[in-house]
């Protein structure tokens, strides 16, 4: 695909040239004399109005000044490469203009040699319009000057520009950007840019008044929008991806408060982080904003009032998410050709009264709580993902009595809901609602939303769950109650459930309220709670399941409390390299025991409430006391159980 691009974009680049060379009545044949040799290394001063060929592949192997009086004109499809180093950039000084002409078809590409982030120095543009640092300043960047009482001062055009691998690092405390801004007044037209894999920002604007229109910012390592020093345009039609941990913000704005505008701005992370930061007394005003996947939406670093940053014509709040459907439609920088763009992003939230099939190649964002009513049915296929919002109780994905949820993954393909960070109690994990018995009773209310559970129907379906793999979970409920990673309200045995690992959740990996399902391969990796817990009477069969516990303070890998129903376990094995208690047994609970390999647990079985041991029975013999050494069994053998490594 790469190569047929390549292929096109010669063939459009010697068209234009053809084009051009027609264009005269005169049958001109350049003999040795006529013949001019392009010098394609760009180093020093250009203090003459200078054009690019766009046929030849430039090299930038020093740092290049456009001088004031001069013009450096860059047509459609130019493609310049910088060798690797720190003072290797291109700059625009005051008085001087640049002129990209790139196209839709043909974007001018402006890349290091070697295609790592922080290997040159990306495009500074340095105007004559107001900073609140004043006039005449000098830049950090190689003693350029700034700063004027010209807010009309034009430094050229940019259209359709890629810039990739800048950000190189020019002392301990400062870096280059992508596209730096000195002070730029709005006479300069600056449209379709984009700045991939720069190891600082994406823009900054050190004051000025030049608005961008369709700005696209993918994987730069610090900011991808940052201003400062009283920058005050606009910023129309922005779309920031983030695939990468470790970035530093979308937005980080400092300094006095000029109040730019960003217009249609869309964030998108799939590693968590912050979305927009606020230094000091900084604002703007925003309207059309949608962050999707970040930890915090804002972060006022220096307790600035939220009042300085208007959001859709109110106030900001920084608990508010801002969560929503993209304002900005990726596809627009199709131009970018990137191997990370992001794709349609899907919120998830509301009720499910019909069928809904999910789409393994849309990405997907649970906002709030997804409840499958009665008679719902949500079709989840392999290979879907679904990034939750770190929202506490209020995100998660149930489904009532007579709703139904299916989990098709695959071992190749497994399903996937995690939050973004895959913190522990982020979100509220799944919930099945099913009419099967409990010793409760029918109805009964749940201490989840209200959810109704428990019937007389043993038999009760609510879907199948296959190769799903569901982490962070465990939200706070309350003082008392958490939620688990998988919770099974009265769910019957016309349920199927096979293959589900649980990982990093707060509180369960899975617990069953009573019912009568039965679980096949199961894995529980480092819940703080139980790993397994059943209350109200559970009865069915929990077979091969592998419980692993890897850090402190977690309490058992399992638990049962309440009656007697006498649930079996078959092919059990629980491992512990910090100790801890492996069973736990509340009231006259118990249950049967075939084959359970315990290892590394400083209590292995524990009674609180002094129950019978021989409730418990372990191949086909029940207990006398807890220190029976009984749980010798073969372990699971898990080593082909890949799928659970899936993560977002």
């Amino acid at each position: 695909m790469k190569n047929l691009k390549t292929i096109t974009r010669i063939f459009a680049i010697l068209s234009i040239v053809l084009a051009a060379s027609c264009s005269s009545d005169d049958d001109f044949q350049p003999t040795e004399d006529d013949t001019v040799v392009e010098d394609t290394n760009l180093t020093g001063d250009i203090d003459s109005d200078r054009i690019l060929d766009p046929t030849q592949q430039y090299t930038i192997s020093g740092s290049v000044f456009v001088k004031d009086g001069a013009k450096l004109t860059i047509p459609a499809g130019t493609e310049i490469v910088a060798e690797v180093g720190t003072n290797n950039f291109i700059a625009v000084e005051q008085g001087a203009e640049i002129d990209i002409q790139g196209t839709a078809s043909l974007p001018v590409i402006m890349r290091s040699a070697g295609n790592n982030p922080g290997e040159w120095g990306g495009l500074l543009l340095c105007g004559k319009a107001p900073t609140t640092e004043g006039t005449g300043v000098i830049a950090e960047v190689a003693g350029l000057v700034y700063g004027g009482n010209e807010p009309t001062d034009s430094s050229g055009n940019i259209d359709y520009l890629i810039i990739r691998n800048a950000g190189a690092q020019i002392n301990s405390e400062s870096q280059y950007n992508g596209l730096t801004l000195y002070s730029v007044g709005s006479g300069t037209t600056i449209d379709n840019v984009a700045v991939l894999d720069g190891a600082d920002d994406g823009v900054e604007f050190f004051g000025g008044t030049v608005s961008v229109t369709n700005f696209y910012a993918e994987n730069n390592e610090d900011d991808s929008v940052d201003w400062t020093e009283g920058w005050n345009g606009t910023l129309t039609n922005t779309y920031v991806l983030h695939t990468l941990a470790g970035f530093s913000t979308a937005v980080e704005a400092d300094g006095e408060n000029a109040n730019p505008k960003l217009v249609n701005f869309t964030a998108n992370s799939t590693v968590g982080g912050t979305a927009l930061q606020f230094k000091k007394e900084s604002g703007a005003t925003i309207t059309n904003l949608a962050l999707i996947g970040y930890e915090t939406s804002l972060d006022f670093r220096d307790d600035g009032a939220p009042s300085n940053v208007q959001i859709d014509g109110q106030d900001s709040d920084p608990n508010n998410p801002y969560i929503a459907p993209p304002t900005v439609d990726v596809s627009m920088f199709s131009w970018v050709s990137s191997n990370n763009t992001g794709g349609e992003v899907v919120i998830l939230g509301g009720d499910v009264t019909e069928t809904l099939t999910l789409d393994p190649g849309t990405s997907y964002l649970l906002d709030a709580v997804l409840l499958v009513k009665n008679g719902g049915r949500l079709i989840i296929p392999a290979g879907t993902k679904i990034a939750a919002r770190p929202g506490g109780q209020d995100v998660y994905i149930a489904s009532e009595i007579g709703g139904q949820i299916e989990v098709n993954g695959t071992a190749e393909n497994p399903v996937v809901m995690s939050s973004v960070a895959g913190q522990p109690g982020d979100w509220g994990g799944l919930l099945l609602c099913g009419d099967a018995p409990t010793t409760e009773g029918t109805n009964v209310i749940a201490e989840v939303g209200g959810l109704v559970y428990g019937g007389t129907n043993p038999a009760s379906d609510s879907g199948k769950i296959n190769y799903l793999v569901i982490v962070g979970a465990g939200a706070q409920i309350n003082s008392e109650s958490q939620f688990n990673g998988l919770t099974l309200y009265a769910v019957g045995t016309g349920t199927e459930i096979s293959n589900v690992a649980t990982i990093n959740g707060a509180d369960d990996g899975v617990e069953f309220f009573g019912g009568t399902v039965s679980m096949t391969n199961f894995y529980a990796l480092n819940n703080e709670d139980d790993s397994v817990d059943w209350t109200e009477g559970w009865n069915g069969t929990l077979t091969n399941a592998y419980v692993q516990n890897d850090i402190e303070g977690f309490s058992t890998a399992v638990e049962a409390d309440g009656e007697n129903a006498n649930p079996k376990l078959v092919n059990f094995t629980a491992a512990s390299t910090v100790g801890g208690t492996a069973l736990q047994f509340k009231k006259e609970s118990g249950a049967t025991f075939t084959n359970a390999s315990i290892t590394g647990y400083d209590t292995r079985v524990d009674f609180r409430d002094d129950g019978a041991p021989s409730n418990v029975i372990v191949d086909g013999v029940p207990l006398t006391t807890p220190e029976d050494d009984v749980f010798n069994g073969t372990p699971v053998d898990i080593s082909g159980w890949a799928w659970i490594l899936a993560r977002l």
